[in-house]
């Protein structure tokens, strides 16, 4: 009689799987969404990353060559690098140009 009980206890399960195999099919596919969700979600992670590390190296850049704007536009400095072309500072009062016609 136990032989007979382990027989159909089988019979019982294999049953089960097959009539509620479109159920089983749906709960495989959305463990592959699942999985690939969770892919998509690393890779977006990883550019993120990747951007904010270019984003403070071009911000840097960007304050390094501000800063040195900055100091090549003072007085001092544009006087000392136009001095090589033969420019100098005027000391007088501007000269006023007129036009006959």
């Amino acid at each position: 009689m136990a032989a007979k009980s382990k027989k159909s206890r089988s019979y019982d399960v294999s049953t089960f799987i097959l009539s509620n195999l479109g159920f089983i099919a749906f709960l495989g596919v959305l463990a592959l969404v699942y999985i690939g969700n969770a892919h998509y979600a690393e890779f977006n992670v990883r550019r993120i990353q990747t951007l904010e590390k270019d984003l403070k190296e071009k911000n840097w850049l960007y304050l390094t060559l501000q800063s040195e704007n900055m100091y090549n536009g003072l007085r001092s400095e544009v006087v000392e690098t136009v001095r090589e072309d033969g420019l100098r500072m005027h000391r007088g009062k501007p000269k006023k140009l007129v036009v006959n016609d």
